[in-house]
C-alpha cells in the first residue's frame, strides 16, 4: 500500500508535519520502503492547498496519508478521493 507522509523536511528523521495542506514536503512508502520525496508547491502561497495537495496524491494512487493535522478541506478531497487519513505526531520513520 502507498502511503504519504507530511513532513518538515526531506529526510526520513523528519518530524511530522503538523500541517497537512502546507507540509514542506511529503515522503512517499510503498510497502515500507521510500519510493519517492515529493516537495510541496503548495507549502506556501493562497488557499487551495489541501485541494491541491489531495489531488496530487491521489493521482499519485497513495492509499493513506499521516499528517500531523488536516484541514476541512483536504479531509473531504481525501476522503472523496477514497483515501485513508491518520492524524499522528512524532518522526516520519515510525510510520510506515
Amino acid at each position: 500500500m502507498k502511503i504519504a507522509i507530511a513532513a518538515l523536511s526531506k529526510e526520513e528523521d523528519a518530524t511530522i508535519s503538523t500541517q497537512a495542506g502546507r507540509a514542506a514536503y511529503y515522503l512517499i512508502y510503498e510497502d515500507g520502503t521510500l519510493v519517492e520525496t515529493w516537495k510541496n508547491p503548495f507549502a506556501a502561497g493562497g488557499g487551495g492547498a489541501g485541494w491541491g495537495v489531495a489531488k496530487v496524491l491521489a493521482e499519485k494512487k497513495v492509499k493513506k496519508v499521516i499528517a500531523g493535522r488536516f484541514g476541512g478541506n483536504m479531509e473531504t478531497a481525501l476522503r472523496e478521493a477514497g483515501i485513508e487519513l491518520e492524524e499522528k505526531k512524532g518522526v516520519v520513520e515510525e510510520c510506515h
